[in-house]
């Protein structure tokens, strides 16, 4: 009974290729079963990234008006310290910011964003800056050093968080 079953199995398999085949030849712009080029294997994904500028901690610039300040750091860090005015929109380097997030940023009336992210390499807060450029909204800056770099020498942080 099992060998039976595998020779039919097999027929059916045989019959299937046949068939796929004849189709194959048939048809006008037939697959080539044979590849005539190389395929490229990797093909990078274009990143929507923007250029941005870097701001020192102490640049006036940051603490203007009509500037939206936003940490691109996780809630808890958020929730440690942060700038008084600043807006928490965490960056994950995997999974990119919501459209609805990016448009309430673009549609703010600010004249400039300023993002701080955790200082590091790479700095949560230029690449949310970046991205932020890249999907169109203008006028974006991100601190260099990030949040460390502001809480030692900005004035007008805020110790307790809000």
């Amino acid at each position: 009974m099992t060998a039976r079953i595998i020779v039919d199995a097999w027929m059916a398999a045989m019959t299937c290729c046949a068939l796929g085949l004849m189709f194959n030849a048939v048809r006008p712009r037939g697959l080539p079963i044979v590849a005539t080029e190389a395929y490229e294997i990797f093909v990078p994904c274009p990143e929507p990234l923007g250029e941005v500028e870097g701001l020192n901690a102490l640049d006036q610039r940051i603490t203007e008006d009509r500037v939206l300040i936003i940490d691109a750091r996780d809630k808890d860090e958020f929730s440690a310290w942060h700038l008084p005015s600043a807006q928490n929109i965490p960056f994950d380097y995997l999974e990119g910011v919501p459209e609805a997030t990016v448009r309430k940023v673009a549609s703010s009336g600010a004249l400039r964003v300023v993002v701080y992210g955790d200082g590091q390499d790479p700095d949560s807060g230029r690449e949310l800056a970046r991205e932020l450029a890249g999907r169109g909204v203008r006028n974006v800056f991100f601190v260099l050093g990030g949040a460390p770099a502001l809480r030692g020498g900005a004035k007008g942080t805020s110790e307790e968080g809000r």
